[in-house]
């Protein structure tokens, strides 16, 4: 039987970890399912970009505004009976949970999962992004892998970002998500 989410507009974040290649592949599937792309980096907070720039990790406590504004905007676009992708690290399961609960638990994740040295090569690569490599480190020290978790595909990306697109559609029909 069908989630009763799959009857409702989508809202999907692709998470992972920084240099996973959440916004090339969140703009893929919103091309693929059409839907509205938001680049979550873009919601954050001055005071945030500025402390990752510095090569300071993110606390909880920055974290969560921003959280707050993605899920406004989870929230909003479903309201309005449009769908929705964004972008977004959701690096902790009370993250996670924070996100559904503001969507109403209309909610699904594209975990994209690499190795550290994948990873670590794909920022070294990344030309005017404002994090920084030393911060993969702590993100892969926050991370909790959304293994068993609601509504949740997860994607290698030892793949082209076409590929991994592909594998996350794949695994996103295969629960109830449809263009």
């Amino acid at each position: 039987m069908p989630d009763e989410r799959t009857n409702k507009p989508h809202a999907i974040i692709v998470m992972g970890v920084s240099g996973c290649g959440k916004s090339s592949v969140g703009e893929k599937l919103a091309e693929a399912l059409h839907l509205t792309f938001v680049e979550g980096d873009a919601l954050h907070p001055a005071a945030n970009v500025e402390k990752m720039s510095k090569g300071t990790p993110l606390t909880d406590d920055d974290r969560m505004p921003w959280l707050d504004r993605i899920g406004e905007d989870i929230k909003t676009s479903l309201e309005g009976g449009e769908g929705i992708i964004v972008s977004c690290s959701a690096l902790k399961r009370i993250y996670r949970d924070r996100l559904r609960e503001a969507a109403g638990g209309n909610l699904f994740f594209a975990y994209l999962e690499g190795s550290r040295a994948l990873l670590t090569k794909r920022m070294g690569e990344r030309k005017g992004h404002f994090m920084p490599v030393s911060l993969l480190e702590s993100q892969l020290a926050t991370l909790e892998v959304p293994t068993g978790e609601p509504g949740v595909v997860t994607v290698d990306i030892d793949d082209t970002i076409d590929g991994i697109a592909t594998s996350a559609l794949r695994g996103l029909k295969a629960l109830g998500v449809t263009a």
